[in-house]
C-alpha cells in the first residue's frame, strides 16, 4: 500500500474567485490558498525604468554577460526579484547556473553541501531550487513544511539516474554489515536506503567517519576512486559517472599545458583519474573557488561545468579562464523565464513520500554534521 502524500501538495492556479468561506480571518487554509495561488504574469519588456533599476545588478556580470544580452535578461531579473518578496521566497542556485541567475536573482549560491546547509536556515515560505532535481529533493527533505519548487522538473542528473533504492538493497545483501555512503547526487529513494550522504566537499571526511575498514560508496565511480586514493579504507564503488566530467580527457589538458606551461589546472573529483593526475589541484566546486581566491593564477583551466568559470570570473576578473567547455544539459534547463513561471504559477512543486523523506533526512542530516 502506498503511503499518503505530505500535506503540502500543489494547489494549482486559482482561476476563479476564492469562495468567501475560505476568507475568514485566521483561516490557515485560506491564507495558504491566497499565498500560493497563481498571480498575473509581470511585464517583461525592456525600458528605461528597468534599465535603471537593474543597473547595479548588471555591474556584477558585465564582464561575462554581453551588453547586447542584458535587455533580454533584465526584465526577468526585475520581475523575479519583485515576486520573490511577494511570495516570501528564496532562490538557491548551484555554482553551475548561468551568471544572470547566479549573480542577479539567487539569494544563496554554492555547491551541493553549501546549498543543503543554507536550505535549513532560510526564513521563507517557498524555496526555488535552481539546480537539478536531486538538489530540490534535498531541500524538501530538509524542509518538509516548506513549498519547494524546481523551475523544470526534467532537470535530472546522470549520476542520480544510475542507481536505485533496490540497487542499494542488493549491495547490502551482497556485503552485509558494510556501511553505505551515497553521494548527494542521488534520489530521495536512494538516500533513504543508505547510512549517510556526502558531497564532493566532505566525501573523504564522511568515509573516514564510518566504522570498519570497508565502505560502500555510490554512485560515482570516479569520486570513489579519488576518495580511495586518500584513505586506507577499502572502497566498494558503483559504476556511475557524471556525463559532464567524464568527457574531459588527460590528452586535451596536456595540449593546453604544452602550449602554456604556466597555466594552472584545477579539476573536480568527478573527473576520471588520468584527468586528476594532470591537475594542480583537485576539489569540489567550493574548494576550487577558495583555491582561486587564495592563489590568483594568471591563467587557469577549471575542469568542471563551463558556467562556473563565468560565475567566478565575474568575481575575479583579473584571472584569465581558459575554457574546455562542457555544459550540463540538465543545469541549462533552468532559465530566467522558467524561474519566473515557477514563481507565478507555483510550479513545479517537489513532493516526496513522507516515509521515504524521513529515512532520507537521517542520512542527509548526518552528512551535514561532517565538515568538509
Amino acid at each position: 500500500m502506498e503511503a499518503s502524500l505530505p500535506i503540502l501538495q500543489p494547489l494549482g492556479p486559482v482561476t476563479g474567485p476564492v469562495p468567501t468561506t475560505l476568507l475568514t480571518s485566521g483561516d490557515a487554509f485560506a491564507d495558504s490558498v491566497l499565498k500560493h495561488r497563481a498571480v498575473a504574469m509581470p511585464r517583461v519588456d525592456w525600458n528605461e525604468q528597468v534599465a535603471r533599476e537593474t543597473a547595479h545588478l548588471y555591474e556584477r556580470v558585465r564582464n561575462v554577460v554581453p551588453s547586447v544580452e542584458w535587455p533580454f535578461f533584465a526584465p526577468y531579473v526585475k520581475a523575479i526579484n519583485a515576486l520573490k518578496k511577494e511570495r516570501n521566497a528564496v532562490i538557491l542556485a548551484h555554482n553551475y547556473q548561468t551568471p544572470e541567475i547566479f549573480h542577479c536573482v539567487a539569494d544563496f549560491v554554492g555547491d551541493s553541501l553549501q546549498l543543503a546547509r543554507e536550505a535549513t536556515k532560510v526564513d521563507a515560505d517557498v524555496i526555488v531550487q535552481c539546480g537539478v532535481h536531486f538538489m530540490a529533493e534535498t531541500s524538501k527533505i530538509l524542509n518538509p513544511d516548506k513549498v519547494v519548487l524546481i523551475p523544470d522538473g526534467e532537470a535530472g542528473c546522470s549520476l542520480a539516474s544510475s542507481i536505485t533504492g533496490a540497487d542499494v538493497r542488493r549491495l547490502r545483501e551482497r556485503f552485509p554489515g558494510v556501511p553505505v555512503a551515497a553521494y548527494v547526487n542521488t534520489s530521495a529513494e536512494v538516500k533513504a536506503e543508505v547510512d549517510i550522504c556526502c558531497t564532493s566537499s566532505n566525501a573523504l571526511q564522511v568515509v573516514e567517519s564510518l566504522p570498519g575498514d570497508t565502505v560502500i560508496f555510490v554512485p560515482d565511480q570516479y569520486l570513489a576512486r579519488y576518495v580511495a586514493s586518500q584513505t586506507t579504507k577499502k572502497i566498494i564503488s558503483w559504476k556511475g559517472a557524471c556525463e559532464v566530467h567524464e568527457r574531459f580527457t588527460a590528452d586535451e589538458l596536456r595540449v593546453y599545458r604544452d602550449s602554456d606551461p604556466s597555466i594552472r589546472i584545477i579539476a573536480h573529483p568527478e573527473c576520471p583519474p588520468d584527468v586528476i593526475e594532470e591537475a594542480d589541484f583537485t576539489g569540489s566546486t567550493a574548494h576550487m573557488i577558495d583555491w582561486l581566491r587564495n592563489h590568483r593564477p594568471q591563467r587557469v583551466i577549471m575542469v568542471t561545468e563551463c558556467s562556473m568559470a563565468d560565475n567566478v570570473q565575474a568575481e575575479l576578473p583579473a584571472i584569465e579562464f581558459v575554457r574546455p567547455c562542457n555544459l550540463c544539459p540538465h543545469m541549462k534547463r533552468i532559465t530566467l523565464p522558467k524561474i519566473l513561471d515557477s514563481l507565478v504559477f507555483m510550479k513545479e512543486e517537489v513532493i516526496i513520500d513522507p516515509l521515504i523523506a524521513a529515512r532520507a533526512r537521517s542520512a542527509v542530516e548526518r552528512m551535514m554534521k561532517v565538515r568538509g
